[in-house]
């Protein structure tokens, strides 16, 4: 159901004003506010070849950030999976938000780092991109899961 409401809403939501969409814009330029944060002069732009943004550095077009990057299809994973193992309201709802809070911005400290480690080290680009870093998002997102099953059978052994 939430993947349909996020099918829905990338065929509808494309934007001018923030493009290609809300989303994946707003990750950008959370992202490229990172990289400053580490002194680099960086820039952000849509891109005029497809739905992206370009991720500048020092004035040379390093990544590519497109819908993929933004992390709502990890996200809805994550919330599919605490709504299926669902407990009492608060406690669930309070899981879910903090989750989401923290794999957003763990995201977007992803993305600043990539760009800045293939900006550094162009040759090791593929390692970088398919390797490491999706591996810092998707393990954080087990580790969560593995946390939230935790919680939940201690809750189980509390009551009985």
């Amino acid at each position: 159901m939430l993947s349909f409401f996020y099918f829905l809403y990338l065929k509808y939501g494309h934007s001018e004003t923030y493009y290609p969409e809300i989303i994946t814009h707003t990750v950008a330029l959370h992202s490229q506010a990172v990289i400053e944060g580490f002194g680099y002069d960086a820039t952000t732009v849509p891109s005029p070849y497809d739905d992206s943004m370009l991720m500048n550095l020092d004035g040379k077009t390093i990544v590519r950030i497109v819908e993929g990057c933004n992390a709502m299809s990890v996200m809805l994973l994550f919330v599919s999976f605490i709504l299926a193992f669902a407990q009492k309201l608060k406690e669930t709802l309070l899981f879910m938000f903090a989750g989401l809070a923290l794999i957003y911005t763990v995201n977007i400290f992803r993305i600043a780092l990539l760009t800045i480690g293939i900006y550094k080290w162009p040759q090791h680009q593929e390692v970088l991109h398919q390797i490491i870093f999706p591996m810092i998002i998707y393990g954080m997102v087990f580790l969560l899961w593995l946390l939230w099953i935790r919680k939940i059978t201690l809750n189980q052994k509390s009551h009985v």
